[in-house]
């Protein structure tokens, strides 16, 4: 998900899961492919801190977008933590944070 429309759309109105280190936002595009998109902020660390938190949920998402649904959108939120943590907590708390989100859309 590259487009500033895409990411606004998710924010807004998709459904919010948090954990310790990530934010998770998950919306039910209707388009045929799901898609993520990655948010880093500043906060997280340096340039190279947050492009080493971008590259670990990256590979944490290839593994997790084919096991939803299809046309579902995330957006992962990193938390200044996400840059402390080891890549096993990382991945916990995103997966974690997904199913959150998937429970709590499907009440909506």
């Amino acid at each position: 998900m590259t487009a500033a429309a895409d990411f606004s759309a998710v924010l807004r109105q998709g459904t919010r899961s948090g954990r310790a280190t990530v934010v998770v936002y998950i919306k039910q595009t209707g388009d045929a492919d799901s898609m993520a998109g990655f948010a880093v902020s500043k906060a997280v660390g340096g340039a190279v801190i947050r492009n080493r938190v971008k590259r670990r949920l990256r590979a944490i998402m290839s593994a997790s977008l084919p096991t939803l649904p299809a046309g579902t959108a995330v957006v992962i939120r990193a938390l200044p933590r996400a840059a402390d943590v080891d890549f096993e907590r990382l991945s916990a708390d995103v997966t974690e944070a997904l199913a959150t989100a998937w429970r709590k859309a499907a009440l909506a």
